[in-house]
């Protein structure tokens, strides 16, 4: 019999690999750039021709090499990073496995130059299809460039699978980006074809690498994040709420510095979100990550462009519970058009673990205060409870009773009754809008966007403990509902009940409602209840984006039961409800997603009179 099992050649190894590392020129890029950071360049320059399919050059002014590492870093897996398989688990290199340059020159003509302060001359390698050619000596300063050309010219069958030029140099461009957010500390150059695409100078941080690349306006939009847990960290920067559009998400996720993807961590930052922006907005998000050492395995990855974690979930987490409370702090608020201010975000070098930011936990309470109060809360004043009359008292106030909501939530966001010891002068606009002056400035409130947050919170906390009781009815309304409407009402009673809404089938088409919760004095009961039980049949932008049934009847009743625009409000119902919204966890949003509260500066103020 003659054999059938046999050692494949080298050459044919090194293809076969290449197929896995090498899919396009933007994948050689990425691996040229990585090898140029993992060599602690400060500078990178890339140069690309249609594409990258005739010529990809890249230069870096790191550390170099001596003739002999020259040479031996083309041969399959020679690497400095590790030595045995636990090394794998402390890994902080881009590359370590000593694939990318030999399943690159496999397919190519390559050209090596380096020069280390070790030697005492520059060397200059040169290879096709993986066969080293000629090894000589060259001057150049200290650094490496490597230039590859006819990718895949040996390879045909790959070649055909190429995009067309522009395509393939937008993934090239891609690539760089992702590299750069990752590194602001370093300098990249990015020219195609003799055109600069990206030239981008080294960044004191991310904030500013990220107004480099997608300009400073983009950038001003942008508000950070931040959360640990016991070694794991999360810095980054989140787009506003009210600055979040449709369309193309930009988004980037880097841990212990290298850039990767992950459709998980994306999903978790999007319901870090929730009910502050509305459905298919999608708002952009950068976030770094460090987590120990042995917690995630960069090697489950041809490209290494995705990672494991040893606990996903808690990874998931800690970035919903980051942009979650960012979204609860004052600067996820929509303001009016002002100075553009990228915010700071320093991010570790890869291996750097002696610095860390400040912790941040979502307790904005001092900082919202701070902008009426005289001075900062004395230790011992006491947490608001809140005046208005009882829940279901008729004639209560606009906004209901503060207690319970209040004093659970007052230290999160802003406490009342500093607040309302400041007493900043509100006045009402177009029977709409509540007016505050504030130490920089003026906020404005949209009284119906901020009775929805406040009717939100209250339920999904009654719901915690049990439900909230409704007011019995002295006349029980009686109403036909169509078939639909009516089986969504057998089917939601409980939760309704709960909701503080008694309901009967009563026979053939219609119900008795005998209670009704009461949360202000200008509830309409009727239509409130008619209202959301037709958005609760047939749906809604609204009640998709709940994530529960408990979520979907609380959304639609403080849509349909917040205190309308138009409504005339007195100055102690106005206090009221500026005192509840800013002792909600998210006073900044309605469920609707958009925001409760405009912030207009003194600065802009002074600029639009001429006085700046």
């Amino acid at each position: 019999m003659s054999r059938r099992i046999r050692i494949l050649a080298d050459a044919v190894a090194n293809q076969i690999a290449a197929g896995e590392v090498v899919e396009r020129p933007a994948s050689v890029v990425k691996e040229l750039v990585e090898n140029a950071l993992d060599a602690k360049a400060r500078r990178v320059e890339i140069a690309v021709e249609r594409g990258g399919k005739r010529r990809i050059r890249v230069s870096d002014d790191g550390l170099g090499m001596v003739r002999e590492d020259a040479v031996l870093c083309l041969d399959r897996h020679a690497t400095s990073k590790i030595v045995q398989a636990d090394d794998l688990k402390g890994v902080r290199t881009f590359g370590f496995r000593g694939e990318a340059l030999p399943s690159i020159a496999a397919v190519s003509r390559l050209t090596l130059e380096t020069f280390s302060d070790d030697d005492d001359t520059g060397t200059v390698v040169s290879c096709s299809g993986g066969q080293i050619n000629n090894v000589g000596d060259v001057a150049r300063r200290r650094g490496t460039t490597v230039e590859v050309r006819n990718l895949f010219y040996n390879a045909p069958a790959r070649s055909k699978f190429l995009k067309a030029v522009a395509a393939e140099t937008r993934a090239v461009s891609d690539a760089v980006t992702q590299l750069a957010l990752a590194n602001p500390h370093v300098a990249f150059m990015l020219t195609s074809d003799d055109r600069t695409l990206l030239e981008l100078e080294a960044a004191a941080d991310a904030g500013v690498r990220i107004a480099q690349v997608w300009g400073e306006e983009a950038a001003g939009t942008l508000i950070g994040v931040y959360a640990d847990d016991d070694g794991y960290e999360i810095r980054g920067l989140v787009q506003r709420p009210d600055e979040a559009r449709a369309g193309v998400r930009r988004s980037f996720l880097a841990v212990n510095g290298r850039p990767f993807r992950a459709s998980g961590l994306g999903q978790a930052a999007m319901r870090g979100y929730r009910t502050t922006i509305g459905e298919g907005i999608r708002p952009w998000t950068y976030l770094y990550l460090t987590v120990p050492d042995g917690e995630v395995d960069v090697n489950v990855h041809p490209a290494k462009a995705e990672v494991r974690f040893r606990e996903e979930a808690r990874v998931e987490a800690l970035v919903e519970g980051a942009v979650r409370a960012a979204m609860e702090g004052e600067e996820s608020g929509a303001r009016f058009q002002s100075d553009i201010v990228v915010p700071p975000l320093e991010v570790r070098e890869p291996g750097d673990r002696g610095r860390s930011a400040p912790r941040r936990d979502g307790r904005g309470g001092e900082q919202q205060m701070a902008l009426f109060a005289s001075g900062p809360r004395a230790p011992d004043a006491p947490e608001a409870t809140g005046s208005a009359g009882a829940q279901g008292t008729p004639g209560g106030d606009a906004a209901g009773s503060a207690t319970g909501a209040t004093a659970r939530h007052a230290g999160p966001a802003m406490d009342a009754d500093a607040l309302r010891g400041a007493r900043p002068r509100l006045w009402q606009v177009l029977d709409t809008y509540v007016f505050a002056e504030t130490r920089d400035g003026v906020m404005i409130v949209d009284q119906h966007a901020a009775h929805e947050r406040i009717l939100f919170e209250r339920l999904m906390d009654a719901y915690e403990r049990g439900g909230q009781e409704g007011q019995r009815l002295l006349f029980p309304l009686t109403l036909r509902l169509t078939p639909p409407e009516l089986r969504c009402v057998e089917d939601l009673s409980g939760l309704l009940e709960r909701a503080g809404f008694e309901v009967e089938s009563f026979g053939g088409d219609t119900v008795i409602v005998h209670a009704v919760p009461n949360p202000h004095r200008y509830f309409d009961a009727e239509r409130a209840f008619r209202e959301m039980v037709d958005e609760l049949t047939n749906g809604s932008e609204l009640v998709r984006s709940a994530r529960n049934q408990h979520e979907r009847i609380a959304m639609t009743f403080a849509c349909k039961s917040a205190i309308k625009a138009g409504q005339r409000l007195s100055d102690s119902e106005m206090q009221e409800l500026f005192d509840q919204l800013f002792a909600t966890r998210m006073p900044h949003h309605d469920v609707h997603g958009r925001p409760t509260v405009v912030r207009l500066s003194g600065s802009e103020l002074a600029r639009k009179f001429g006085r700046s």
